[in-house]
């Protein structure tokens, strides 16, 4: 029987409060600290470990080499009463996009609609998170995301990068209980899944990735080059690319996203990439926020339970089964976390604590 990789358990507000310390010795300010730790660890709470604690080392070695800012704020390029444009100013993800969903909430509240581009942000997260926070506004939200200079996804038929991860992503209010979130990555599996499994987490599946002559694998090496001694995993290095989930469809709707979130924002797609140390990487995002009460606002709260009930009750195809809608499986991972505290793999948590030390902290102890 195959042994299980080796975790840490640590309770979700010890982490949050850990990875807050590590952010303001690096320099941000006190609130845009927490913010980082809180976004990180709620991602974790949903089970999207691939945009949680794992990527602590990461955005702390892009803010020290100037590749992100610290204590950044939004500047509007352009406004109207129900659409606007943001530039980030490579500010960190945490900080920027949340400052970008209020304003698309509140000019969806005061139009009925509203629409906002953002460019030049920092790794904004787990995207759900954005449109939580739309859908606790009673917004519906629908968001396309990529990465400016971050190829990393072979298009349907080809072996070459040219696209990013480039989530796409639906939030939907709900008259009882949390909202639908659909969020997903256009690729097999996201990023940070590979890295996850790079650190010795969950494998990822046999054709996520693609090498330079066609040939499918799971090997993380194919992404980040040689693993060996040492913690940092760069994306850019390795020879070969992500796969983009489901043939021509995941492909064609990657590529959507880098012409909406892209494109039409100003913020560039995901290539052709530079190299070399100084590499900036961003995020761009167009976001359509919705209010319901523009429309048939009890007709949709109603028919949106009913119909959740009918999907569920769809028999199981395996004994035992049963049917989730988007969303659910993130509730349920956060109320077990919560209780129960958080997995990480044990190199993660080693290369968390390795970063707390090379910023000062020396009590944190493996």
């Amino acid at each position: 029987m195959d042994q299980q990789p080796a975790t840490r358990v640590v309770p979700a507000d010890d982490l949050a409060l850990l990875v807050t310390r590590i952010f303001a010795a690096a320099g941000c300010d006190d609130d845009e600290a927490k913010r980082i730790g809180t976004y990180l660890v709620r991602a974790n709470l949903a089970g999207h470990d691939s945009h949680g604690v794992v990527r602590v080392p990461r955005y702390t070695q892009v803010l020290k080499l100037g590749q992100v800012r610290a204590n950044q704020s939004l500047t509007i390029v352009s406004e109207t009463s129900n659409q606007a444009l943001a530039d980030g100013n490579f500010g960190f993800g945490q900080t920027i996009a949340p400052l970008a969903v209020d304003l698309g909430i509140a000019k969806a509240r005061a139009s009925g609609i509203a629409v906002i581009g953002l460019r030049n942000a920092g790794h904004i997260g787990r995207i759900g998170d954005w449109a939580e926070r739309a859908a606790e506004a009673g917004l519906i939200s629908i968001h396309f995301v990529n990465v400016f200079n971050g190829e990393l996804v072979a298009p349907f038929g080809g072996v070459d990068r040219r696209f990013s991860t480039n989530p796409f992503c639906i939030g939907i209010p709900m008259a009882e209980g949390p909202p639908l979130i659909l969020d997903f990555a256009t690729s097999v599996v996201a990023e940070g899944k590979v890295l996850v499994a790079s650190n010795g987490g969950k494998p990822i599946p046999d054709d996520a990735l693609i090498t330079p002559d066609g040939q499918f694998s799971s090997d993380p090496a194919v992404l980040y080059g040689p693993l060996e001694g040492t913690y940092e995993r760069n994306p850019a290095a390795g020879p070969g690319a992500l796969r983009a989930f489901g043939g021509h469809k995941g492909s064609g709707l990657a590529f959507m996203c880098e012409v909406l979130a892209g494109c039409l924002t100003g913020g560039g797609t995901s290539g052709p990439a530079e190299k070399g140390p100084g590499r900036r990487i961003a995020n761009g995002m167009l976001s359509i926020y919705l209010a319901p009460a523009g429309f048939d606002a009890a007709h949709f709260a109603a028919t949106v339970l009913d119909y959740v009930e009918y999907v569920k009750s769809s028999r199981p195809a395996l004994p035992g089964g049963e049917i989730l809608v988007p969303g659910e499986p993130e509730e349920r991972t956060r109320a077990a976390r919560l209780a129960n505290g958080i997995p990480l793999q044990l190199r993660t948590w080693e290369a968390i604590v390795a970063t707390a030390h090379e910023l000062g902290l020396n009590d944190v102890v493996l």
